[in-house]
C-alpha cells in the first residue's frame, strides 16, 4: 500500500533535498503502527553514509530541487509527555509523513492536498497557549518557526492590526519649541503614531512597560500578559527580573506581535531629576537595541512610566522622541518602523505637537 502510494505521488510531487545532498536512500520504520517499507532511489548516488548505493532500485522517483515548504525537523507526534517521532532524525520530512499518513489510513488525495497546502505540517504541531503546564521553550520554538499567516490561528486576541494598516507619520512644519534637529530623509516612513490597543499590533515586537519582577502587573503590563497567555509569565520567570532602564525579550505567544520586549521605567513620584531622565532614555534605547539584535524590524512603544509610576507625560514625550531620533540617525537601516502607541487623548496631542520637533519637515 505504501509503495503504491509513493509510486502515484512520484508523478505529481518532488522529493525534498537533505542538507548534505540529495536523499538517495530513505528508510522509514514505523514499527509502532505496524508498517514497514524501504524505498531506494537512483543507484550510484551518494547515500547518507557517503558511500555509493550499489543495489538496484525497487522503484524510482524523479527528485528535482524545489523550495521545501515542509519542515525536515518538525516532529510528527507531540504529547504532554514530550516529543516523539516514528522516524529517524534525517527522515522527518515529506516521505516520512507519507509513510505515517498511509499507515493511519489517510487517503492519497488528502495527503497530497495537505502537503501542497502545508496543512499536514500544521497538524503535526500541538500548541496550547491557554495552559501553564506546557513547556514554554518548546512552545516558543514552535511558534517562532511559523510564518505570520500560520501563527494567526494561535492569536488570543481578535481584531489584529497588521503593520501595513498602521499609518505612517508625515513630517510637517510647526511645533511649540525651536528644534535642533535637521531633516533626515532616511527616516521617512519609519515613524507612526497609533492610538489604540498595543496588544492588537501584528508587528515584530511590542514593548511592555513592566515592573522589576517581569511577572505582570497593572496597566499595559497586565493587558499584555492577559493577551499573551500564561506561557509569557513562565518565560518571564526564567529571566530573573529586570533592572530599571534595562530590557529583556520574550516570545509574544498569543499576541499578534512576534516578540515582547520588557523594560522597567523609573518611578518619578517624587519628581524628575537627571537619574529619572537617564533611566527613561535607557528604557527606549535598550529596547531598540534588543529589537535589532533579535532581528525585529518593527517595534511599538507604550508611554513608559507615565501611568502609576508618575512620570509627567509632557516631559516623558521628549525623552522618548529624542532617544528614538538619535538611535535612528545612527541605525536607520536596522529598523523599518517605530510606532508610538498612545491610548489617552492627552498623550496623542503631546506626540502630535512634539513629533515635528524631532522629525522636522524640510
Amino acid at each position: 500500500m505504501a509503495l503504491q502510494t509513493l509510486a502515484r505521488v512520484s508523478r505529481i510531487g518532488a522529493l525534498p533535498y537533505y542538507t548534505g545532498g540529495p536523499l538517495s536512500r530513505v528508510s522509514v520504520d514505523t514499527q509502532s503502527v505496524g508498517v514497514k517499507f524501504k524505498h531506494i532511489l537512483t543507484p550510484g548516488s551518494p547515500q547518507l553514509g557517503r558511500r555509493p548505493a550499489t543495489s538496484a532500485p525497487r522503484s524510482h522517483i524523479n527528485a528535482v530541487r524545489r523550495t521545501d515548504k515542509f519542515s525536515t525537523t518538525t516532529p510528527l507526534c507531540r504529547s504532554s509527555r514530550g516529543t516523539h517521532s516514528f522516524l529517524p532524525q534525517v527522515n522527518r520530512g515529506w516521505l516520512g509523513k507519507f509513510a505515517l499518513g498511509t499507515a493511519f489510513g489517510v487517503s492519497t488525495a488528502v495527503l497530497v492536498q495537505s502537503l501542497h497546502t502545508g496543512a499536514f505540517t500544521g497538524m503535526a504541531l500541538k500548541i496550547n497557549l491557554d495552559s501553564d503546564k506546557e513547556d514554554w521553550k518548546e512552545t516558543k520554538g514552535n511558534l517562532l518557526s511559523l510564518s505570520t499567516e500560520d501563527r494567526r490561528q494561535y492569536y488570543r486576541t481578535t481584531g489584529y492590526k497588521p503593520l501595513d494598516e498602521i499609518s505612517v507619520w508625515t513630517p510637517t512644519a510647526g511645533g511649540s519649541q525651536p528644534t535642533d534637529y535637521k531633516r533626515n530623509e532616511k527616516l521617512d516612513h519609519k515613524i507612526s503614531l497609533y492610538n489604540g490597543d498595543i496588544t492588537k499590533l501584528e508587528i515584530d515586537a511590542i514593548v511592555n512597560a513592566a515592573n522589576n519582577t517581569l511577572l505582570g502587573g497593572g496597566g499595559v503590563d497586565g493587558a499584555i500578559h492577559r493577551a499573551a497567555g500564561p506561557m509569557l509569565k513562565k518565560e518571564c520567570a526564567s529571566l530573573n527580573g529586570c533592572k530599571t532602564g534595562e530590557a529583556k525579550i520574550t516570545c509574544g505567544y498569543g499576541l499578534p506581535a512576534k516578540y515582547v520586549i520588557h523594560t522597567v521605567g523609573p518611578i518619578a513620584q517624587g519628581g524628575v531629576g537627571e537619574e529619572e531622565k537617564n533611566a527613561l532614555r535607557s528604557c527606549y534605547r535598550n529596547s531598540l537595541e534588543t529589537a535589532t539584535k533579535n532581528g525585529a524590524r518593527s517595534v511599538a512603544f507604550p508611554c513608559i512610566s507615565t501611568g502609576i509610576y508618575g512620570y509627567p507625560s509632557e516631559q516623558a514625550v521628549h525623552e522618548a522622541l529624542k532617544t528614538v531620533r538619535d538611535y535612528l540617525d545612527a541605525h536607520h537601516d536596522k529598523l523599518d518602523r517605530v510606532i508610538f502607541c498612545v491610548f489617552l487623548p492627552k498623550d496623542q496631542k503631546l506626540y502630535e505637537e512634539n513629533l515635528p520637533l524631532y522629525f522636522p519637515a524640510a
